[in-house]
């Protein structure tokens, strides 16, 4: 069962945070709304995220801290932020949300579809990422029963140049039956 990316929804106001709720509804995504950077923080704690919008103007920890807490952590620190803000369109904002690691950052009022496609983009690639990790550990799995037959041929024919034992014989004729039906050796 392959598990539904999420993205984390930051906002101090509820109204935004139902808003984008709305812009995500219909994506292969699940919205988890939180309403500080404190709570966003706990909320890494225990699930994993495809990305997080992040509004950058919240009272107690902005978006900026917050985002600095999220780069320092390893298990967090690899999660795309697109930080969104009403503040107006000031260069040295947007300098400071791409100094903390953002990815991106839209004012509001943004274009909800620009934003349902740069968070597409992150789902996507947190599901390929995942898929990679699978395939990843499949191909390790295999290399070991690999290395495993490997070493019951070795064995194999180690016995049977051994000598004309007929006990040697039967033992590597043993190995070579386990090695095939994949029993363990």
């Amino acid at each position: 069962m392959t598990q539904m990316a999420k993205a984390l929804l930051v906002d101090d106001r509820r109204e935004n945070l139902m808003a984008l709720e709305a812009i995500l509804q219909g994506l292969p995504v699940q919205s988890v709304a939180v309403e500080s950077g404190e709570a966003a923080l706990k909320q890494l704690l225990v699930d994993d995220f495809a990305v997080i919008l992040l509004d950058a103007q919240m009272p107690d920890m902005d978006g900026f801290e917050t985002a600095g807490h999220i780069k320092r952590r390893e298990r967090t620190r690899h999660i795309p932020i697109i930080f969104l803000t009403a503040a107006d369109r000031d260069a040295q904002l947007a300098l400071r949300g791409y100094a903390v690691g953002a990815v991106d950052y839209l004012t509001k009022p943004f274009d909800p579809w620009v934003l349902r496609a740069k968070v597409s983009v992150f789902v996507d690639l947190w599901s390929k990422t995942r898929q990679l990790a699978a395939q990843s550990e499949l191909v390790r799995e295999r290399e070991a029963q690999w290395r495993v037959l490997t070493d019951a041929v070795d064995e194999a024919t180690a016995l049977l140049r051994s000598d004309d034992d007929p006990e040697a014989r039967d033992r590597a004729v043993e190995l070579l039956e386990q090695a095939r039906w994949g029993n363990p050796l």
